[in-house]
């Protein structure tokens, strides 16, 4: 095919106009090689995306915690915690802590 008779094709003509090119130009730039492309918005809104995910999971942790604050303020709550996290005991007191045989791990369960 002869260059001549591309040039009278009708999309050769509608591409090769000047206007055309500067507009397709642009697009290009604008989509892969601006510092504002497409793809570094892509980017960034999934970047947003997550921070707003883990923004409501500690907004829930928050909550939660300020529940916990709010019934550890009972002197109760507070000796019933210390009791079942970390053993404590008054004087004089005996504590036995039983455990089931399907909870104690067996030196053949780790292999």
């Amino acid at each position: 095919m002869k260059f001549s008779a591309l040039k009278k094709n009708k999309w050769f003509r509608f591409i090769s106009n000047k206007y055309v090119l500067i507009l397709l130009l642009f697009l290009v730039w604008m989509i892969f090689f601006d510092t504002n492309s497409y793809f570094i918005h892509k980017e960034l809104n999934d970047d947003i995306d997550a921070l707003e995910k883990s923004k409501t999971f500690y907004e829930e942790e928050i909550k939660n915690d300020k529940a916990f604050i709010e019934k550890m303020n009972d002197s109760d709550e507070i000796e019933k915690y210390a009791r079942e996290h970390y053993y404590l005991k008054r004087e004089n007191e005996d504590i036995y802590i039983i455990q089931h045989e399907d909870s104690i791990k067996n030196e053949n369960d780790h292999e």
